[in-house]
Protein backbone atom coordinates (compact mmCIF):
# COMPACT_ATOMS: atom_id res chain seq x y z
CA UNK A 1 0.00 0.00 0.00
CA UNK A 2 2.72 2.51 1.20
CA UNK A 3 4.18 1.41 -2.59
CA UNK A 4 1.37 2.62 -4.55
CA UNK A 5 1.11 6.04 -1.92
CA UNK A 6 4.46 6.81 -3.42
CA UNK A 7 3.98 5.62 -6.80
CA UNK A 8 0.55 7.86 -7.15
CA UNK A 9 2.01 10.66 -5.55
CA UNK A 10 4.98 10.33 -8.07
CA UNK A 11 2.84 10.52 -10.59
CA UNK A 12 1.05 13.18 -9.88
CA UNK A 13 4.12 15.49 -9.24
CA UNK A 14 4.92 14.45 -13.02
CA UNK A 15 1.51 15.56 -14.41
CA UNK A 16 2.35 18.65 -12.70
CA UNK A 17 5.24 19.42 -14.09
CA UNK A 18 4.07 18.51 -17.51
CA UNK A 19 1.22 21.32 -17.54
CA UNK A 20 3.43 23.74 -17.03
CA UNK A 21 3.09 26.08 -19.97
CA UNK A 22 6.62 27.27 -21.17
CA UNK A 23 7.69 30.72 -22.53
CA UNK A 24 11.45 32.20 -24.20
CA UNK A 25 12.17 34.38 -21.18
CA UNK A 26 14.58 37.23 -22.35
CA UNK A 27 14.25 41.35 -23.10
CA UNK A 28 15.92 40.82 -26.27
CA UNK A 29 14.27 39.20 -29.12
CA UNK A 30 14.95 39.05 -32.57
CA UNK A 31 11.95 39.13 -35.47
CA UNK A 32 9.84 41.43 -37.66
CA UNK A 33 7.69 44.43 -37.12
CA UNK A 34 6.15 44.36 -33.48
CA UNK A 35 7.96 41.67 -32.58
CA UNK A 36 11.75 42.22 -32.46
CA UNK A 37 12.71 44.53 -29.28
CA UNK A 38 16.08 45.36 -27.84
CA UNK A 39 15.46 46.87 -24.01
CA UNK A 40 17.37 46.94 -20.67
CA UNK A 41 17.89 46.99 -16.87
CA UNK A 42 19.72 49.41 -15.33
CA UNK A 43 21.49 49.85 -12.18
CA UNK A 44 20.34 52.39 -9.33
CA UNK A 45 20.72 55.83 -10.15
CA UNK A 46 23.86 57.00 -9.03
CA UNK A 47 22.34 60.67 -8.15
CA UNK A 48 18.61 59.33 -6.57
CA UNK A 49 19.13 55.70 -5.66
CA UNK A 50 15.20 55.43 -4.37
CA UNK A 51 14.64 56.61 -7.95
CA UNK A 52 12.39 54.12 -10.27
CA UNK A 53 11.31 54.78 -13.72
CA UNK A 54 10.00 52.14 -16.50
CA UNK A 55 9.65 52.58 -20.20
CA UNK A 56 11.25 52.99 -22.95
CA UNK A 57 14.50 54.94 -23.25
CA UNK A 58 16.20 56.35 -25.91
CA UNK A 59 19.33 53.35 -26.44
CA UNK A 60 15.69 50.95 -26.75
CA UNK A 61 14.23 49.50 -29.90
CA UNK A 62 11.72 50.56 -30.07
CA UNK A 63 12.86 53.80 -28.57
CA UNK A 64 11.51 56.43 -26.42
CA UNK A 65 11.75 59.83 -24.04
CA UNK A 66 12.29 57.57 -20.47
CA UNK A 67 15.43 59.02 -18.79
CA UNK A 68 17.52 56.59 -17.38
CA UNK A 69 20.78 57.30 -18.66
CA UNK A 70 20.06 61.05 -17.97
CA UNK A 71 18.77 60.13 -14.31
CA UNK A 72 22.61 58.28 -13.43
CA UNK A 73 21.70 54.80 -14.26
CA UNK A 74 24.36 52.31 -16.32
CA UNK A 75 23.11 48.94 -17.80
CA UNK A 76 23.36 45.98 -15.49
CA UNK A 77 26.74 44.22 -15.50
CA UNK A 78 28.52 48.02 -16.58
CA UNK A 79 30.81 47.23 -13.45
CA UNK A 80 31.83 43.77 -14.52
CA UNK A 81 30.42 40.02 -13.78
CA UNK A 82 30.83 40.17 -9.99
CA UNK A 83 29.66 42.72 -6.89
CA UNK A 84 26.60 44.70 -6.87
CA UNK A 85 24.52 44.80 -10.26
CA UNK A 86 27.04 42.59 -12.12
CA UNK A 87 26.08 40.19 -14.33
CA UNK A 88 26.39 37.55 -12.84
CA UNK A 89 25.30 38.42 -9.37
CA UNK A 90 22.14 40.34 -10.83
CA UNK A 91 19.04 37.79 -11.17
CA UNK A 92 16.01 37.91 -13.03
CA UNK A 93 12.64 36.16 -12.85
CA UNK A 94 9.10 36.07 -14.05
CA UNK A 95 6.02 37.34 -12.01
CA UNK A 96 2.64 36.39 -13.53
CA UNK A 97 -0.82 35.02 -13.73
CA UNK A 98 -3.07 33.35 -16.06
CA UNK A 99 -5.47 35.57 -18.21
CA UNK A 100 -5.26 38.30 -20.51
CA UNK A 101 -8.24 40.69 -19.31
CA UNK A 102 -8.76 42.20 -15.71
CA UNK A 103 -5.29 40.74 -14.04
CA UNK A 104 -4.11 42.53 -11.15
CA UNK A 105 -0.50 42.91 -10.21
CA UNK A 106 -1.46 42.24 -6.58
CA UNK A 107 -2.96 38.48 -8.46
CA UNK A 108 1.54 37.99 -10.17
CA UNK A 109 2.97 34.80 -8.11
CA UNK A 110 6.55 34.08 -8.83
CA UNK A 111 7.16 31.56 -12.38
CA UNK A 112 9.80 29.57 -13.49
CA UNK A 113 13.65 29.97 -13.35
CA UNK A 114 15.76 33.10 -12.42
CA UNK A 115 18.26 33.87 -15.45
CA UNK A 116 21.12 36.43 -14.96
CA UNK A 117 22.42 38.80 -17.15
CA UNK A 118 24.13 39.22 -20.79
CA UNK A 119 27.85 40.27 -20.94
CA UNK A 120 30.34 42.84 -23.26
CA UNK A 121 28.15 44.52 -25.88
CA UNK A 122 24.26 43.40 -24.88
CA UNK A 123 24.67 45.13 -20.91
CA UNK A 124 21.58 45.61 -19.50
CA UNK A 125 19.72 42.32 -21.61
CA UNK A 126 18.68 38.86 -19.77
CA UNK A 127 20.29 35.97 -20.77
CA UNK A 128 17.56 33.69 -22.74
CA UNK A 129 16.16 30.83 -21.22
CA UNK A 130 13.28 28.56 -21.94
CA UNK A 131 11.34 29.19 -18.89
CA UNK A 132 9.00 26.26 -17.36
CA UNK A 133 6.25 28.64 -15.82
CA UNK A 134 6.23 26.60 -12.33
CA UNK A 135 4.70 28.64 -9.70
CA UNK A 136 1.51 28.50 -7.19
CA UNK A 137 -0.31 28.33 -9.26
CA UNK A 138 1.32 27.35 -12.60
CA UNK A 139 0.69 28.74 -15.77
CA UNK A 140 -0.64 25.77 -17.76
CA UNK A 141 -0.16 24.69 -21.10
CA UNK A 142 -1.53 25.92 -24.43
CA UNK A 143 -3.09 28.72 -21.85
CA UNK A 144 -4.61 31.69 -24.24
CA UNK A 145 -2.16 34.02 -23.04
CA UNK A 146 -1.07 35.40 -19.31
CA UNK A 147 -0.26 38.65 -17.87
CA UNK A 148 3.39 39.02 -16.53
CA UNK A 149 5.85 40.90 -14.89
CA UNK A 150 9.86 40.91 -14.80
CA UNK A 151 11.43 41.44 -11.76
CA UNK A 152 15.29 41.81 -11.14
CA UNK A 153 17.80 42.28 -8.27
CA UNK A 154 20.54 42.31 -6.21
CA UNK A 155 21.91 38.74 -5.47
CA UNK A 156 25.36 39.54 -4.76
CA UNK A 157 25.47 38.54 -1.20
CA UNK A 158 24.12 35.06 -2.71
CA UNK A 159 21.28 35.14 -0.16
CA UNK A 160 18.30 35.95 -2.46
CA UNK A 161 17.67 32.93 -5.50
CA UNK A 162 14.51 33.70 -5.97
CA UNK A 163 12.53 36.80 -5.80
CA UNK A 164 10.32 35.01 -2.88
CA UNK A 165 13.64 35.95 -0.69
CA UNK A 166 14.46 39.27 -2.64
CA UNK A 167 11.49 40.36 -2.16
CA UNK A 168 11.15 40.54 1.53
CA UNK A 169 14.59 42.14 1.49
CA UNK A 170 13.66 44.94 -1.06
CA UNK A 171 10.65 45.89 1.01
CA UNK A 172 12.74 46.09 4.17
CA UNK A 173 15.47 48.01 2.18
CA UNK A 174 18.29 45.44 2.29
CA UNK A 175 18.80 45.42 -1.28
CA UNK A 176 17.96 46.82 -4.52
CA UNK A 177 15.58 45.29 -6.93
CA UNK A 178 13.09 46.68 -9.45
CA UNK A 179 10.26 45.81 -12.06
CA UNK A 180 8.48 46.31 -15.34
CA UNK A 181 5.15 46.99 -16.58
CA UNK A 182 2.92 44.46 -16.72
CA UNK A 183 2.45 42.79 -20.27
CA UNK A 184 0.47 40.15 -21.95
CA UNK A 185 1.89 37.01 -23.76
CA UNK A 186 -0.80 35.29 -26.00
CA UNK A 187 -0.48 31.39 -27.04
CA UNK A 188 1.54 29.85 -24.11
CA UNK A 189 3.75 27.18 -24.94
CA UNK A 190 2.52 23.45 -24.90
CA UNK A 191 1.76 20.46 -26.18
CA UNK A 192 0.24 21.89 -29.25
CA UNK A 193 1.72 25.22 -29.08
CA UNK A 194 5.59 26.72 -30.03
CA UNK A 195 7.45 28.32 -27.20
CA UNK A 196 6.61 31.79 -27.82
CA UNK A 197 8.51 35.12 -27.07
CA UNK A 198 6.95 37.40 -24.51
CA UNK A 199 6.79 40.56 -26.50
CA UNK A 200 4.10 38.83 -29.03
CA UNK A 201 1.14 40.33 -27.86
CA UNK A 202 1.63 44.81 -27.32
CA UNK A 203 -2.12 45.36 -27.06
CA UNK A 204 -3.73 45.93 -23.53
CA UNK A 205 -1.71 46.49 -20.99
CA UNK A 206 1.33 47.27 -23.63
CA UNK A 207 4.32 45.36 -24.82
CA UNK A 208 7.90 44.76 -22.66
CA UNK A 209 9.21 48.09 -21.03
CA UNK A 210 12.60 48.57 -20.00
CA UNK A 211 12.89 49.45 -15.84
CA UNK A 212 15.88 49.87 -13.54
CA UNK A 213 16.84 48.31 -9.34
CA UNK A 214 16.10 50.96 -7.00
CA UNK A 215 15.67 50.95 -3.38
CA UNK A 216 12.37 51.43 -0.81
CA UNK A 217 13.41 53.91 1.72
CA UNK A 218 13.21 52.65 5.40
CA UNK A 219 9.90 53.32 7.12
CA UNK A 220 12.31 55.77 9.47
CA UNK A 221 13.49 57.83 6.25
CA UNK A 222 10.11 58.32 5.49
CA UNK A 223 9.21 59.65 9.29
CA UNK A 224 12.40 61.99 8.91
CA UNK A 225 11.10 63.12 5.89
CA UNK A 226 7.76 63.83 7.19
CA UNK A 227 9.45 65.65 10.39
CA UNK A 228 11.67 67.64 7.99
CA UNK A 229 8.27 68.96 5.65
CA UNK A 230 6.22 69.67 9.01
CA UNK A 231 8.91 71.38 10.58
CA UNK A 232 9.73 73.73 7.33
CA UNK A 233 5.72 74.14 7.58
CA UNK A 234 5.71 75.98 11.23
CA UNK A 235 8.33 77.84 10.26
CA UNK A 236 7.28 79.42 7.54
CA UNK A 237 4.08 80.05 9.61
CA UNK A 238 5.75 82.20 12.38
CA UNK A 239 8.18 83.92 9.67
Amino acid sequence: MKKLVIAAFALTAAASVFAQGTVQFANRIGGGAGVGISLHVYAPSSTAPALSLIGLGSADNPSGTTAFTQSGMDYIGRTGSAGKYGYSTTFAQLIGANGTSGVLESSLVPLGQTSTFKSGAALGGINLINDTLSGTPAIPKDSAGATFEIVAWDNSSLLYPTWTEAYNAWTKGTIAAGKSAMFITTAIGGDTTPIPNMNNDKGNPGGMTSFNLYFIPEPSTFALAGLGAAAMLIFRRRK
